[in-house]
């Protein structure tokens, strides 16, 4: 779906020097939703903020891929997301449980939704559009965003469609958050 994602991770020597530890792509990558589903590049993650800073450990182990960071952590990734060929509108509202529940958030998910995929996590999420076009759904609008936008998406019922005729490439930085008492 384009470019490969590289990840570059750098840590210290014995010595204490700058190096770098890995260059390479991410360790987990995976697609879900079949062949015209969203590509999933998983960057790195943190359990816990402050972020432990040491001589050349690696990223915290996952299995699989998780929509959210970790508790009380981080997670950078970057999705590459398809142009809409109806498929997503076409799902039954099962198949999206499913995909939501594979990736541990079938709790996320909006009832009665505009969109098949809008769901809402108690996150602070930085979204930059690298690469595209996408439109990023809310509850009541709609609002195009294109390569070198940053959404501030502050723990919101959304979804993401691409409806242009190209991929996009969205990169998330998102930030374990807590919901104000009465927005839970």
């Amino acid at each position: 779906m384009g470019r490969a994602v590289r990840r570059i991770v750098t840590g210290h020597d014995p010595q204490g020097r700058s190096i770098v530890q890995e260059d390479g792509p991410p360790a987990r990558v995976a697609t879900l939703g079949g062949e015209s589903g969203t590509t999933f590049h998983e960057v790195w993650n943190t359990r816990s903020t402050p972020a432990p800073i040491d001589r050349a450990s690696g990223e915290p182990a996952e299995a699989g891929i998780s929509l959210l960071p970790p508790p009380g952590g981080t997670r950078i990734r970057i999705l590459d997301i398809p142009p809409d060929d109806g498929t997503v509108a076409a799902l039954p509202r099962e198949a999206v449980r499913a995909l939501f529940e594979a990736i541990g958030a079938g709790h996320a998910l909006a009832e009665n939704p505009p969109h098949p995929l809008m769901h809402r996590t108690e996150t602070v999420d930085y979204g930059i559009v690298l690469e595209g076009e996408l439109v990023l759904i809310l509850d009541g609008s709609e609002t195009i965003v294109r390569a070198g936008d940053i959404v501030v998406q502050r723990g919101t019922s959304h979804a993401w469609a691409n409806r242009s005729a190209s991929n996009a490439r969205i990169a998330f930085v998102l930030v374990d958050g807590r919901f104000e008492e009465g927005l839970d």
